[in-house]
C-alpha cells in the first residue's frame, strides 16, 4: 500500500520533470541557434536601457543607436534581419514594462538575458504544479496529461523571451491565491505586475474578480491600486526623457500592425506561416476580407457580446469552486482571440486544466467534449504540434483566391482561432448551464467563499 501511494505521487513529478526537460533543452538550443533568438526580450531589454541613459525608446533612431553602441547584432540573413528589425527596434512596450525590467536592464546582456530565461522557467513550472496540485484532486490523469502538455510546449516562448513568460504566470498564481484564499497578499503584487507586463494577457482574468463579488472584488480593487502605484513612477520617468512618448507608442504600434507588417493579422503579414503565429480571430476573417476595417470590428462584435453574456452570468452567480473555474476557463481563450495574441500566449490555457477536470470527474457525455475541446485548443498552439502540423501539409496546394482555398487556408495554415474560438463557447454554454440551473432551483444566493478542498470533504 505505501509503495502505491509513493509510486502514484513519484510518476506525475516524474512526467512533468521529463516535460519540463523537453520545454527547456528545445526553448535553450532554439535561443541558441535561432537568427532572432530572444529578440522579444532584447526588445524591452533595450528599450529600458535607453531609458536608463536617457533616450527616448520611442524613438527607432536612437534605439537603434543604443542598439549598436551596446554592441547589438542583426541576423546575417536579409530576410531575418528585415524582421528582427521590426521586432526589435520598434518599441511598443509599455512604460510599466520598461520601468519593471529596468533591474535587468542595469546588467550587461549576457547575465541579463539567462537570469530572465531563468525567470520564464522557474515561474511557467511554478504555475503549472499549482495548477495540477488542485485539478489532481478531481481527475488525476486528465490534469497530468493537459499540464504536461501545456509544459512541454513552451519553447518558443524561452527562445523568445516575451514577456508573456512572466505575465502569464503571474496571473496564474494570483488566480491560486485568490480561489485558494491563502497568500493575498502575494497574489495581488502577482497579478499587479502581470497587468503592468501585459495587460491585454491578464485584464480579463481581473475583471473576472472585480465582478465576482464579495472578497473576490476587493482583491481586484487591490490589484487596481497597485498597478496605478507601478504605472506612476514608470510613467512620470517615461515622461520625463520622452515628453510625447503616448503618439511615438501609437505611431509605433500602427506601423507594424500595417499592412504587411509584423503584427498584421492578415495573410500578407510577415509573420504569416512563420512561429510564433498571430492567434486571434482577426487572422481568420482577414483571409477571407484584409481589411481591418472589416476584420477589426467583426472580431470586436462577436467577442463582446460572448464576454457580455459572460459577464451577465458572473453578475449573476453565486460564489462556488466550480463556478470559479468554468467563469475562468471560458474567459481564458477569449482573451487570445479578441486581440493581438501569438502562440505563446496560449499557456493562458492553463486555467482552463481544473475546469475541465471537474467536468470529467462528474462523468456523462460533457466529460469528453471538456477533454476534447481542451487537447485541441492545447495542440493547435502548441509550439512541436503546431511544426509538425505544418510540415505535414506543407506540399499541399490550393488556390488561396477561392472560397475553397480560403476555407482551406484557414482550416490548415490558422486552425488556433477556430478551436480556440470552440472551447470558448464551449465553457461558456457549460458555465451558463451550471449558473442558471443552479438560480432555478433557488442556488442563486451568494455565499461565502471556502476552501476547494474544505468544499468537497464536506460534500
Amino acid at each position: 500500500m505505501m509503495q502505491s501511494m509513493t509510486r502514484e505521487r513519484r510518476n506525475p513529478l516524474l512526467w512533468l520533470l521529463l516535460c519540463t526537460v523537453i520545454f527547456v533543452a528545445f526553448g535553450s538550443d532554439l535561443e541558441r541557434t535561432s537568427p532572432d533568438g530572444m529578440a522579444n526580450f532584447k526588445a524591452v531589454y533595450y528599450g529600458a536601457r535607453c531609458l536608463l541613459q536617457h533616450h527616448d525608446p520611442y524613438n527607432e533612431s536612437e534605439f537603434l543607436r543604443v542598439y549598436q553602441a551596446e554592441g547589438g547584432t542583426f541576423p546575417s540573413d536579409s530576410t531575418w534581419s528585415a524582421t528582427f528589425r521590426r521586432s526589435v527596434l520598434i518599441c511598443v512596450n509599455l512604460p510599466t514594462s520598461l520601468f519593471l525590467i529596468a533591474p535587468f536592464a542595469m546588467l550587461a546582456w549576457g547575465p541579463a538575458h539567462l537570469l530572465w530565461m531563468s525567470l520564464i522557467v522557474g515561474s511557467l513550472i511554478f504555475s503549472a504544479l499549482l495548477i495540477w496540485s488542485l485539478a489532481r484532486k478531481d481527475a488525476h490523469g486528465v490534469s497530468l496529461f493537459l499540464t504536461c502538455l501545456l509544459l512541454a510546449n513552451g519553447e518558443l516562448l524561452l527562445a523568445g523571451g516575451n514577456l508573456a513568460g512572466i505575465s502569464i504566470s503571474l496571473c496564474v498564481v494570483a488566480v491560486w491565491c485568490f480561489l485558494e484564499g491563502k497568500f493575498w497578499a502575494a497574489g495581488v503584487l502577482c497579478l499587479a505586475i502581470s497587468l503592468a507586463l501585459k495587460p491585454h494577457d491578464a485584464g480579463l482574468v481581473w475583471l473576472f474578480f472585480l465582478l465576482a463579488g464579495g472578497a473576490y472584488r476587493k482583491r481586484a480593487l487591490q490589484t487596481l491600486v497597485v498597478t496605478v502605484a507601478l504605472s506612476l513612477p514608470a510613467a512620470f520617468s517615461v515622461t520625463q526623457i520622452s515628453p510625447h512618448w503616448m503618439s511615438e507608442l501609437h505611431t509605433n504600434l500602427a506601423t507594424t500592425s500595417a499592412t504587411g507588417d509584423i503584427s498584421d493579422p492578415g495573410p500578407t503579414s510577415m509573420s504569416a506561416g512563420s512561429f510564433p503565429m498571430i492567434i486571434d480571430l482577426q487572422t481568420v476573417i482577414s483571409v477571407f476580407r484584409d481589411d481591418p476595417r472589416i476584420y477589426n470590428p467583426v472580431t470586436y462584435l462577436l467577442c463582446v457580446a460572448l464576454m457580455g453574456l459572460w459577464a451577465f452570468t458572473t453578475l449573476r452567480s453565486s460564489i462556488s469552486p466550480k463556478r470559479d473555474w468554468l467563469a475562468l476557463a471560458a474567459i481564458a481563450p477569449l482573451t487570445i482571440l479578441v486581440t493581438y495574441h501569438r502562440s505563446y500566449d496560449a499557456r493562458l490555457l492553463l486555467l482552463t486544466v481544473p475546469a475541465c477536470a471537474i467536468l470529467w470527474a462528474e462523468g456523462g457525455r460533457t466529460r469528453w467534449l471538456a477533454l476534447g475541446v481542451n487537447t485541441l485548443a492545447i495542440l493547435f498552439t502548441a509550439d512541436i504540434p503546431l511544426a509538425f502540423f505544418f510540415h505535414l501539409t506543407s506540399n499541399y496546394h490550393w488556390d488561396p483566391a477561392s472560397l475553397s482555398g480560403k476555407m482551406l487556408t484557414v482550416l490548415l495554415l490558422r486552425p488556433a482561432p477556430l478551436i480556440l474560438l470552440a472551447i470558448a463557447l464551449f465553457y461558456l454554454w457549460v458555465y451558463m448551464r451550471f449558473v442558471f440551473n443552479r438560480a432555478s432551483i433557488g442556488g442563486s444566493q451568494r455565499t461565502e467563499r471556502v476552501p476547494i478542498v474544505t468544499a468537497r470533504a464536506s460534500s
